[in-house]
C-alpha cells in the first residue's frame, strides 16, 4: 500500500512499474533489466548505509538474485518498493549476522544519490557514517528507512513486518544510540 505521505521512490514508482513487474514475472529478460535499473539504486543506497560500501555491490547482486527467484509470489498486495525494501533489509541483515561486524568504511558522499555532489557533503559525514555503523543493525535499519528513505511510520511498519509502535520504540532507541556513538567519538554537538 503506498502511503500518500511518503515521498516518491525515484525511478521507481513510475505508474508503469506494474506493468515492468508483470512482465518480469512472466520472465521477459528486457524488463527484468529494466526493473533492475529502475531499482537498484534504491537498493544499493539501504545496502550501502547496512552493509559498507566494501559489501554494497555485492549485498545489491544478492538482493537481486533473491527478487528474480522469488518474483512470482509477488502478489501487489503491497507497493513493489516496499516489497523490495523487505528483501533488501532481510538480506543486509543476514549479510550483518554472516560478517558479524567488519569495520565499516565511511561514504564522503552518497554515491547513488544523483542530487547530491562531493563537494556537498556534510563535514561531519565520516564521524555519523562510522557512529551509525556501531549501532544494533535492527535500529539503524529502521533509522536509514526513516530519515535517508524517508518513508513513512506505516510504510517502515509494512517493510519491516512489525508494528507502527515497534517502528516509533526502534526509531527512539536508534537516535539515543546515534548520540551515544557520535559522543563517543567526539562530536560535541
Amino acid at each position: 500500500m503506498n502511503d500518500p505521505q511518503d515521498p516518491p521512490m525515484g525511478s521507481c514508482e513510475p505508474a508503469d512499474l506494474a506493468a515492468i513487474v508483470a512482465a518480469s514475472q512472466a520472465g521477459d529478460r528486457a524488463m527484468q533489466r529494466e526493473l533492475f535499473e529502475r531499482c537498484g539504486d534504491a537498493v544499493y543506497r539501504v545496502a550501502v548505509r547496512m552493509v559498507g560500501r566494501q559489501d554494497a555491490a555485492d549485498v545489491t547482486q544478492q538482493v537481486f538474485v533473491q527478487v528474480f527467484q522469488s518474483l512470482d509470489r509477488f502478489a501487489g498486495r503491497s507497493n513493489f518498493m516496499t516489497w523490495i525494501y523487505r528483501v533488501t533489509t532481510n538480506e543486509c541483515l543476514q549479510w550483518i549476522r554472516r560478517a558479524r561486524r567488519r569495520p565499516i568504511q565511511a561514504l564522503a558522499f552518497d554515491p547513488s544519490d544523483h542530487r547530491q555532489s562531493p563537494a556537498d557533503a556534510l563535514p561531519n559525514k565520516d564521524l555519523l557514517e562510522s557512529s551509525l555503523a556501531r549501532i544494533d543493525p535492527d535500529l539503524r535499519c529502521v533509522f536509514l528507512l526513516r530519515e535517508v528513505e524517508e518513508l513513512s511510520y506505516a510504510r517502515i511498519a509494512e517493510v519491516l513486518q512489525i508494528a507502527e509502535g515497534t517502528v516509533a520504540s526502534r526509531l527512539s532507541r536508534a537516535r539515543q544510540q546515534l548520540q551515544i556513538e557520535l559522543r563517543r567519538m567526539g562530536w560535541d554537538g
